[in-house]
């Protein structure tokens, strides 16, 4: 009854999210700034961590195609597949729940217990609309560049690691890459990074919005937003997939 509780409030939640916007140039300054909070500070862990997995992936496919029978740019086919299907769109947005998630939830958690969302809604503003709708916006918004900017990121770190170890050619990583080529697989992974931006911007949103206690409470609340996100983008994962690729 518990987790029904909340699937209510979160749809409640959702509703009172895309009603009685504010004035459009309050709005475009929250916007700019969470874009900022919310993607521009995120490109770093996600370009590092994207080059080296990319390279990872790429080693590792090589090591366990390691047969005179098998060519090489079996590899670069593999590692494409293998980080736009999954490694971008999914894996990615996972850190990004960790990372931003958790700041998303305790910076409204911490409004909530200082009493500050209770202020803007005795003034009459719809404290939802001006906090988390922002924060939708920008994650909708920037986040597939940034899973766009992973793939290109981990394509190459494989090509970069395939040539430093000497383990398969560049130009057979090339051809792998070229090999069947299918532009759909870019547009799966696209509506994937959509529903996980928007899971991404909610579900934390919720759990800071609702938060009862004091730091405490809130640090406890951080914790929880992060698990249920990543467990309802692995859940989301599953379902597109079945939707989209069966």
């Amino acid at each position: 009854m518990t987790y029904l509780e909340h699937v209510g409030k979160y749809f409640m939640m959702l509703k009172l999210v895309f009603k009685k916007p504010q004035k459009l140039h309050i709005f475009y300054t929250a916007l700019m700034k969470e874009i900022d909070d919310l993607g521009l500070k995120s490109i770093g862990i996600i370009m590092f961590i994207s080059f080296f997995i990319g390279g990872v992936i790429a080693l590792q496919t090589a090591l366990n195609l390691d047969s005179p029978f098998i060519p090489d740019s079996l590899i670069g086919f593999a590692a494409k597949r293998s980080i736009i299907l999954e490694f971008a769109p999914t894996f990615c947005c996972i850190i990004l729940a960790g990372k931003v998630g958790s700041y998303i939830t305790s910076s409204i958690g911490a409004m909530r217990v200082t009493e500050q969302i209770d202020a803007l809604e005795v003034m009459g503003i719809n404290a939802l609309n001006f906090l988390v709708l922002p924060k939708i916006l920008a994650a909708l918004f920037f986040y597939p560049f940034l899973i766009i900017l992973a793939m290109v990121l981990g394509i190459f770190g494989g090509w970069l690691a395939g040539v430093a170890s000497g383990l398969f050619s560049g130009a057979d990583y090339i051809v792998g890459i070229q090999t069947d080529f299918n532009s759909f697989l870019i547009v799966y992974a696209m509506i994937k990074t959509l529903v996980f931006s928007f899971i991404i911007a909610t579900v934390p949103s919720y759990h800071g919005y609702y938060v009862k206690g004091g730091s405490i409470a809130v640090g406890r609340a951080s914790t929880q937003a992060v698990v249920w996100t990543t467990i309802l983008i692995v859940i989301s994962n599953y379902i597109l997939t079945q939707l989209l690729l069966t």
